[in-house]
């Protein structure tokens, strides 16, 4: 049976309060291809007292019990793997390889190293006479985006359970489908009634009553910097813990000494990977102003690499973007760029070349981009590059930092040491160099207007915990 038009909560697929439905939209095709319930307060209410309820039990459980219930998830969800990835593609468009391989996969990849990181996570510690102990904070409202969706469910679902927390999710209604099927997951593993609740719905109809919510002890959200501060807002009357992981620009320094051609191909791969839809993606490359032609070359044959089209082809790599407002905001950014005279490389405004409907972008690359363009500052989410070049390394970090952003940064250097030197002048929550794998054991999480708090692993864990100090404890 589908649960597509119902809610979870306290262990029970429920029909919603008031019913009502909204469409599930396949960006590939531009047509429903099902349809799901979305919420109101009392469907809110309803799931925030089961968790609340739930809270007085399951707080007290046991790390070993906890460590039990999330290696039962860990192996259901590899059970349910292959109707997760096709979720997501459905939902998406994402091509089915990407879909498996990276969205599906980084669920799996941080129930396992939330799962390491719980193994030996202390709990409390002596410091003379005090005890200071660590305890769940309580209800969590987790609020999750499409653009990855399992990553962002299971990096905040995970650490919240290992902590001992009860949590209320609220996935993205443009992409909810793969949401549900983990909320199958979770009840399939055994998780107790009332522990793990989902509702779906907007963001003014239930994600921010769930911020608002006076028994919501913490909130937790990814997504927008502009609905980071709705949410925050929302959350400020009750003086609730706000997590947040919100919106990025992310440079990418490509110092004269790095090797251009591998540099700049992956470069441009990294920046289009997902469809170009990733917060921390390398959406501006830094070049040496000496090599920018050359730089440009690079560029204009990596992106004409990618293949665009139906998200069940083996011969696509490149997928639509999520939803015709995405579409109609990237090609307006497109417009601006060319409008204010940057190089347009390849690609441009427009599907590619061969598809008539689809949210199907070109993938495109603008050189001789300035600081100042609107391209150059605004989060464009779509498959765009822009290459900015510098005078020195000095001017490099300064474009680089020059942003409201600081969620990610990129370095590349054949010197590892001058590479570490620039990461360490990053005003950014994580710098890649070189183009590592993804460690899901790193922290993750922003400067500035990319948000605050950490997820991934134990730093995750320790963001739903409070610290008590028990003074006069003894030895």
């Amino acid at each position: 049976m589908s649960h597509h038009e119902q809610f979870y909560i306290n262990g029970e697929w429920v029909s919603p309060v008031s019913p009502k439905t909204l469409d599930v939209i396949n960006p590939a095709t531009e047509e429903a291809f099902t349809r799901i319930s979305v919420g109101s307060a009392a469907d809110v209410d309803k799931a925030v007292a089961a968790a609340k309820t739930a809270f007085e039990t399951f707080s007290r459980t046991t790390p070993a019990e906890r460590l039990a219930l999330l290696k039962r998830v860990h192996e259901v969800y590899l059970e349910r793997f292959e109707d997760i990835a096709q979720a997501v593609s459905a939902e998406m468009g994402a091509p089915l390889a990407f879909a498996r391989d990276a969205q599906a996969w980084a669920g799996r990849g941080h129930l396992e190293s939330t799962i390491k990181a719980f193994e030996t996570y202390e709990f409390s510690e002596k410091r003379g006479t005090t005890t200071v102990v660590k305890e769940p904070i309580g209800v969590c409202a987790l609020i999750t985006p499409w653009n990855w969706p399992l990553n962002q469910i299971v990096c905040k679902v995970a650490p919240a359970i290992a902590a001992g927390c009860t949590v209320v999710l609220k996935p993205s209604e443009i992409a909810p489908i793969s949401g549900i099927v983990f909320a199958e997951v979770m009840h399939e593993a055994g998780v107790p009634k009332g522990v793990f609740n989902l509702v779906n719905g907007t963001g003014p109809d239930v994600g921010q009553v769930m911020a608002s919510h006076p028994d919501v002890d913490m909130v937790s959200f990814t997504g927008s910097t502009r609905a980071g501060i709705i949410v925050a807002k929302a959350a400020a009357d009750t003086v609730k813990r706000v997590a947040q992981e919100l919106g990025g620009k992310s440079a990418n320094i490509i110092l004269p000494d790095a090797d251009f051609e591998t540099a700049v191909t992956k470069g441009v791969r990294g920046c289009f990977s997902n469809t170009g839809q990733s917060c921390d993606a390398p959406t501006r490359m830094l070049v040496p102003h000496d090599r920018h032609d050359e730089a440009l070359a690079i560029a204009k044959i990596a992106a004409e690499e990618f293949r665009t089209g139906d998200p069940n082809s083996e011969d696509t790599n490149l997928g639509p973007v999520v939803s015709d407002v995405q579409f109609g905001k990237i090609q307006g950014l497109i417009e601006k760029g060319i409008e204010e005279g940057a190089t347009l490389v390849t690609g441009g405004l427009g599907r590619p070349d061969g598809l008539n409907r689809g949210y199907y972008v070109r993938p495109t690359v603008f050189g001789n981009v300035t600081p100042d363009m609107t391209i150059a500052h605004e989060e464009i989410f779509g498959p765009v590059l822009s290459i900015i070049s510098y005078e020195d390394e000095e001017d490099a970090i300064r474009i680089a930092n020059d942003t409201v952003y600081g969620l990610a940064a990129y370095v590349q250097s054949t010197d590892i040491e001058r590479a570490r030197r620039v990461a360490s002048r990053m005003r950014a929550g994580s710098v890649y160099l070189n183009y590592p794998a993804w460690d899901t054991m790193a922290s993750f999480g922003g400067y500035k207007q990319s948000g605050n708090g950490r997820e991934y692993a134990d730093f995750g864990i320790h963001d739903f915990l409070e610290i008590k100090s028990i003074v006069g404890f003894g030895d």
